[in-house]
């Protein structure tokens, strides 16, 4: 099952690029939402071979997700593959410089099942497709949303 959301974001492409991945960001973020992020990899520098465990509840049950960096093509396109005992996913952010100030947002979720539990999850959300494109445009719109603030608040500063 495929997601998918394009906005545009008032920021030039160095900075949204710099913001999404700023993996330390994510991680805190992940964190004060409840889950246990651990980095699974011993390099310094951002790039292709980051990995992170996290381990979160949903659905009353605690889940284990381990997610990478399988490509960090700088400044035009990032991709994360993640995987738990159920579901392999992969997550697609192509950006695309509009103008100086101005870049385009292409978010692509792809989500496949490795279970036939995992098979009836999936297709119970093709079963509420419609409220699923929106949940996700909405997260995404809200990450532009924090992109376009911190971009402001770097300009004024």
């Amino acid at each position: 099952m495929k997601f998918n959301a394009k906005q545009d974001v008032e920021a030039p492409i160095a900075f949204v690029f710099k913001y999404l991945t700023d993996f330390d960001l994510w991680e805190r973020s992940a964190m004060r939402r409840g889950a246990q992020v651990e980095r699974a990899d011993n390099l310094s520098a951002a790039g292709a071979g980051m990995a992170w465990n996290a381990s979160f509840r949903y659905r009353g049950k605690t889940r284990n997700v381990t997610a990478s960096i399988l490509q960090l093509a700088d400044p035009n396109n990032v991709r994360i593959g993640l995987q738990s005992r159920a579901i392999e996913g992969q997550l697609n952010l192509d950006l695309l410089e509009m103008s100086t100030k101005r870049t385009r947002l292409h978010a692509t979720f792809d989500v496949t099942p490795r279970n036939l539990t995992a098979r009836l999850f999936i297709q119970s959300l093709r079963l509420a497709r419609a409220r699923m494109d929106r949940k996700y445009a909405f997260r995404v719109a809200q990450v532009i949303a924090d992109i376009e603030t911190a971009y402001d608040q770097a300009v004024s500063a």
